[in-house]
């Protein structure tokens, strides 16, 4: 009775904050058992068609959850603030318990591979909210991606790389994204970037990050002699893409910082999600380039 008791107390005080939680398995892959836990404004109608975040937590492939307590406030803030529906999600966690984890002494091929598999877990989920997008009340139009360090790369990856690392791309024929929000990210070649495939874009990174470069460079800054030597293209690369392509981006660059700027940035999420009522909402050019030195 009392575990009953606390599971209902903490539905009802979701409910309190403006928002109500439901849990969904959206595949099963092994012994892994994918979940997504979306977040819904409480006054919503049974109508209504909402903007969707769809988060992917950090932890370099190898920790994290998808209801650790920053990821959870950030789908939390997305429900309750600004009407949106709030998604985080689980995926294969592949580099967890690895003699390698995930820095140079990985081979270049299993990054590959990890990167591969999570983009292809972040593109299930994407899949199972739009075949589910009426009973979770989503609007397929205004899908806006994201994650923080690994997360923002295998969103990264599953929203401009997937022509590099999808074999089957009719079975994500129905998956589009309106928009991407990285956090210290980075994707495998920022050529696959496209005017097809370029979104609106909020981009976090230190100029200083030693895991996930900046720009073009090597991953946790491997010496070439190492199996984990592999060059990425971080946000600077994909910022000059989107410039390319008269794409709208919101760039926050910050000097000097390490991977610290993979942290949510909850102080300036209003600013965040006024850049995609402007950009994706109402389809207006926003080019914004912020550049602070740490502290």
């Amino acid at each position: 009775m009392k575990k009953l008791f606390i599971l209902v107390l903490a539905f009802v005080s979701l409910q309190l904050t403006g928002q109500t939680k439901s849990t969904y398995t959206y595949s099963i892959k092994g012994k892994d058992t994918l979940k997504l836990d979306v977040y819904t404004p409480k006054n919503i109608k049974k109508t209504d068609s909402l903007p969707v975040l769809l988060w992917m937590h950090g932890g370099g492939f190898a920790v994290g959850s998808r209801d650790f307590i920053d990821d959870e406030r950030l789908v939390q803030y997305a429900a309750k603030e600004q009407n949106y529906i709030g998604i985080s999600i689980s995926y294969r966690l592949l580099r967890k318990g690895t003699s390698t984890g995930f820095g140079c002494d990985c081979p270049k091929d299993d990054k590959l591979e990890t990167f591969k598999q999570a983009a292809i877990d972040f593109l299930d989920a994407a899949k199972y909210i739009v075949e589910h997008a009426k009973e979770l009340h989503i609007d397929t139009s205004k899908i806006i991606a994201g994650g923080s360090s690994a997360g923002a790369e295998g969103s990264l990856n599953a929203v401009f790389m997937r022509d590099y690392f999808v074999t089957d791309k009719e079975k994500y024929k129905h998956v589009k994204f309106a928009g991407m929000f990285s956090c210290a990210g980075a994707v495998v070649d920022a050529n696959y970037i496209t005017k097809e495939n370029a979104v609106p874009s909020v981009l976090y990174h230190g100029t200083k990050d030693q895991l996930v470069p900046f720009d073009n460079a090597p991953h946790h800054y491997c010496d070439p002699s190492k199996d984990g030597y592999i060059i990425l293209d971080g946000s600077n690369v994909i910022a000059k893409k989107l410039v390319e392509f008269d794409t709208s981006f919101y760039f926050n660059i910050v000097k000097e910082a390490r991977h610290e700027i993979s942290r949510i940035p909850y102080e300036e999420l209003d600013k965040v999600f006024h850049f995609f009522d402007c950009a994706i909402i109402n389809n207006e050019l926003v080019q914004t380039k912020i550049i602070k030195t740490k502290k």
